[in-house]
Order: C-alpha cells, then sequence, then structure tokens
C-alpha cells in the first residue's frame, strides 16, 4: 500500500528527528567522556599529597595513618601528564594536620593545597574514671591503652606514671580521657609573697641573696623576685620549694 504525499513528508521528518537526537546523544556522550578523561581526578590528587606526606614522616612504627581530606567536587584540573608532586607551602613545617600543595609539572601548570591529617598509634595513660579539678592521680586511677591519636611524635601526651607527680588535674576530666600534659597543672613550689633564696652565678662565684616571691610559681617556671638588699625586681627560674637561679 503507498503511503500519501503527506504521510511520506511526516515519515521522512520523523526518520530526519530521530537521526539527528541520536547524532546529538552521540556527540554529547562523546564531549562528556572527552572531558572526564581531560580532568584529574581528586583521588589522584589526594593520593599525592598523602605519598608526599609518607616520604617526609620518619620510618616510625607508631606512624597509623596519613589521610588526605576531601576536595571540592566541583574542582576540574586539567589533567597532568607531566607528573605531580607534593611540597609544604614556604615556611610551613609538617605538623599533625597541615596543608599540603600538589603542583603539576606541564604541560598545563597548576597547584591545589590539600588538607592532611597524621595519625599515630601510641600507648598513653587513660582515665578509669572521672576525676575533680585539682584531683591529684596516681596509677589506681590509670590504665594504659594503645590508642590511634592525631599528631607526630605524639610528646603531648602521658604514657608513663611518672608523669602524674608532683601534679593535679587542670579542669574536670570525664573517665576515658586520654591524658595529655595539657589537662595536668604543676605544682606551686612556691607563693606569692614567700621569702626565696636567690641564686647568681659568675666567673665560677656563686652569690645567694634574700627575695620574695611576686606570683606562685612551679618547678621550671620563670619568675619575678624582688631583691630584699636591692629592692630590685630580677627574673629567674625555680629550681625548688623555696630557690630562684637568677640568670647573669
Amino acid at each position: 500500500m503507498k503511503r500519501k504525499p503527506t504521510e511520506n513528508r511526516r515519515y521522512q521528518m520523523e526518520l530526519v528527528s530521530l537521526f539527528v537526537a541520536l547524532t546529538l546523544i552521540t556527540w554529547i556522550s562523546t564531549a562528556i567522556g572527552q572531558e572526564v578523561a581531560s580532568v584529574e581526578p581528586t583521588e589522584a590528587i589526594r593520593a599525592a599529597a598523602e605519598s608526599f606526606v609518607r616520604s617526609q614522616l620518619p620510618q616510625d612504627a607508631s606512624i597509623a595513618g596519613v589521610t588526605a581530606g576531601a576536595l571540592d567536587s566541583r574542582l576540574r584540573l586539567v589533567r597532568c601528564t607531566g607528573g605531580m608532586h607534593g611540597h609544604l607551602p614556604p615556611g610551613a613545617a609538617l605538623q599533625a594536620r597541615a596543608m599540603v600543595g600538589v603542583s603539576c609539572e606541564g604541560p598545563v601548570r597548576w597547584t591545589v593545597y590539600v588538607p592532611v591529617t597524621v595519625e599515630s598509634r601510641i600507648s598513653v595513660l587513660v582515665l578509669k574514671h572521672p576525676v575533680a579539678r585539682d584531683a591529684r592521680l596516681t596509677m589506681e586511677d590509670v590504665t594504659v591503652e594503645a590508642r590511634k591519636v592525631t599528631g607526630i611524635g605524639t610528646t603531648a601526651y602521658l604514657s608513663d606514671a611518672k608523669d602524674l607527680q608532683a601534679r593535679s588535674a587542670a579542669r574536670p576530666l570525664p573517665m576515658g580521657a586520654a591524658l595529655t600534659v595539657d589537662m595536668l597543672k604543676a605544682d606551686m613550689v612556691i607563693r606569692h609573697g614567700q621569702d626565696v633564696t636567690l641564686i647568681a652565678a659568675a666567673a665560677g662565684i656563686e652569690v645567694r641573696a634574700t627575695g620574695r616571691a611576686m606570683a606562685d610559681a612551679a618547678v621550671g617556671a620563670r619568675l619575678k623576685v624582688q631583691n630584699l638588699s636591692s629592692m630590685k625586681v630580677v627574673e629567674g627560674v625555680v629550681e625548688g620549694p623555696d630557690l630562684v637561679r637568677v640568670a647573669q
């Protein structure tokens, strides 16, 4: 059965429309594929940042992980064919949390900064129960646990019961807290207004004088003392309950 001229034209127009649609879909798919292929994956950038940080860390078994933070999903950087390298910003030092620059060598050059966190697994003192402010702690109050903590070297954490000596809680602490240096305060061995012995040494000669403390202080702290002989105010380092050494 022959189609009428009107039906033939409609049929031809439908074929043309279908061809145009298929061509457009193919072109869009190709364009999207080319765009994806020409964009550097954010995962590759994050991996470059992590690799750089690992290369800067000591070969220490305590390092538990290096993790790069997420990048903006809208980031579109040209794929790097010349190789990427990580670096720290000028003047910056590698810390527990650092911003690491990842740069492309070329042919198109770019740099993006990635947040990276370093974690360590160490033995720490952990509270068995809550403690109040000013509480004095002993080994009976803590247990030793292996914990994954943010940091490199993690010197801020206490790991030995000896670290509890001559210290008390600086604030209320909850059960399960991993103790850090700033959670405890050293005992005050000198009080404001107390008479102390000032020691000054020069050319092998040691001179002692009586002074009056102008503040509370712990061992190792710097303290201002008024010399009761000259009435001058000097500053020294507390060495004991009534002893302050003045630097010359």
